[in-house]
């Protein structure tokens, strides 16, 4: 039997803190979801190794190290209203739960999204909201949020999510696929979008969020 709660810590200490991640908060998040309950069955066994799980559908969940990182850089408070774009299974919404006031999860695919609901639910996180729905258009009814964070890679962030973004918010992505793609952060000041580059991610994308192609003549 593997003694999870050991792997765990483990994996924070040695795939996470080496990646100078040393925010608390993020830290005693990691510690605190089960990342085993978030993978397939068959999966289990793999649930803290230093990389991408597949979870179906082309999805995956992404490796901690690189998942830690963007939410450091996220700087999330406890005041914090978080849209995630792509919930996946549900572990990116569990450890935000840990970090924010009230996180909303949007998931484009139905099976994902119900096992997603059905795993928060029972860890009984009842400031997360999953919402089945197309992932390019975020979710308005609850915006605007003051941090939104996409859970894959894109190519370009749609102005239909930016416009979801409180003033002074963080909006936090991977940007190209591959290892040349850029974690960023855009922040809207005073009505305009600022975008800074901050480290190279390599990390499984999301469907949709590709660029239109363009004619060329």
């Amino acid at each position: 039997m593997i003694d999870f709660e050991a792997a765990r810590r483990k994996m924070v200490e040695h795939q996470i803190r080496t990646r100078d991640v040393t925010a608390h908060s993020v830290l005693q998040a990691f510690l605190s979801v089960p990342r085993e309950l978030f993978v397939p069955e068959k999966a289990k066994t793999l649930a803290y190794i230093d990389g991408d799980i597949q979870i179906g559908n082309g999805r995956y969940l992404m490796d901690a190290s690189t998942l830690a990182k963007l939410l450091q850089l996220a700087a999330i408070s406890k005041a914090d209203a978080v849209l995630e774009i792509g919930a996946g299974s549900g572990y990116v919404s569990a450890l935000l739960s840990h970090l924010a006031a009230t996180v909303v999860s949007v998931e484009s695919d139905e099976a994902l999204a119900a096992q997603a609901t059905q795993t928060i639910t029972a860890l009984g996180q009842a400031n997360v909201t999953l919402v089945t729905g197309d992932l390019e258009a975020g979710f308005r009814e609850r915006a605007p949020y003051d941090v939104i964070l996409f859970n894959g890679a894109l190519e370009e962030v749609p102005d239909a999510i930016v416009d979801q973004l409180n003033e002074g918010g963080r909006l936090i992505a991977v940007l190209g696929y591959g290892n040349a793609a850029q974690a960023v952060v855009m922040v809207r000041e005073q009505g305009r979008l600022s975008q800074s580059s901050h480290f190279n991610a390599s990390v499984k994308p999301l469907p949709g969020f590709r660029r239109a192609k363009q004619f060329v003549f």
